[in-house]
């Protein structure tokens, strides 16, 4: 596994936290405050909770990390074009092989700077494709128990509060429900004290007639939720601080846009309007109560 830390100015930090104490939310500025740490699969997933970031980490100083748990070689049948870009055959799964994962990793580190990611934990685990059975990776091509036991290490070693996941849909790619199940894994093998909060994420518009539903998955118990209905969100298309016109699909638009060798991806660009969140049940006791405080600075303006 390999870890890289991107340099940061410190920011000064408006919105007020003493968030570890049991007061909560405080009249105080203090030196304390929430790690959050995404866990993908994939060198791009981090656009999911995009504009959440850059408001925990740009606009309110709260460092924000990335586990990414495959190299991403799967994604050459979307690179056409980005051939011409990076001069190489990126669409023969060969070359693909020996040149993507590391032009991946460039594309992300320069579009996590965008919205503000601190510090990488590449895993390197096997992309092969897509896939619709996290089964298909976490018993055959990926070393879930590795990863499961280096993930609850730097889950310590950070003290990492929160971990954002994407919501295991069965309509979903596998692989994203394979990472989301190996970091709740990770999260219940530490001690009560040290295990972070697991929220999983989707994105939905405005225009939805009917709000994404999420229980669980079968054959997952893990997964269970402790609502159908999100219960935390993030309005992407609200105004930033300091202007009245400009929004946070802006950031995810630029770190979008920075995975040029995913065609796919820029199909993405101005859409999804909410980040929602859901919570897990097999969370610790307090985990709404702590989420709760994290997205009341969220969203406070």
């Amino acid at each position: 596994m390999n870890n890289i830390l991107i340099p940061r100015a410190s920011l000064i930090v408006a919105t007020i936290w003493c968030f570890l104490g049991i007061t909560g939310v405080t009249a105080q500025v203090t030196n304390e405050s929430p790690n959050v740490l995404l866990v993908t699969a994939h060198p791009d997933d981090e656009a999911l909770f995009g504009g959440a970031v850059f408001r925990l980490a740009r606009e309110l100083g709260i460092p924000v990390d990335l586990a990414v748990i495959t190299d991403g070689a799967g994604g050459y049948r979307y690179s056409t074009l980005a051939e011409s870009i990076y001069g190489l055959k990126l669409t023969d799964p060969e070359v693909a092989a020996n040149y993507l994962p590391a032009i991946r990793k460039r594309e992300l580190l320069t579009g996590g700077r965008h919205v503000g990611i601190r510090r990488y934990h590449f895993f390197d685990q096997p992309d092969t494709g897509r896939t619709p059975d996290p089964d298909s990776v976490l018993q055959n091509l990926w070393a879930s128990e590795t990863v499961v036991a280096k993930l609850a290490s730097i889950y310590r070693e950070h003290r990492y509060d929160f971990v954002f996941v994407f919501i295991p849909l069965t309509s979903g790619h596998g692989h994203h429900a394979a990472a989301a199940l190996l970091a709740l894994r990770a999260g219940a093998t530490l001690e009560p004290e040290l295990r972070p909060v697991v929220l999983g994420a989707w994105i939905s518009s405005k225009d939805s007639e009917e709000p994404l539903s999420f229980s669980g998955r079968d054959g997952y118990p893990v997964f269970e939720t402790t609502s159908d209905s999100s219960l935390f969100r993030f309005d992407r298309t609200q105004a930033i601080v300091g202007s009245d016109r400009l929004n946070y699909k802006i950031p995810v638009n630029w770190l979008i846009a920075e995975h040029k060798s995913q065609g796919t991806m820029q199909l993405l660009l101005n859409s999804g309007d909410i980040e929602e969140y859901w919570l897990f049940r097999s969370n610790p006791p307090d985990a709404f109560e702590r989420a709760s405080r994290l997205f009341d600075v969220i969203n406070a303006r």
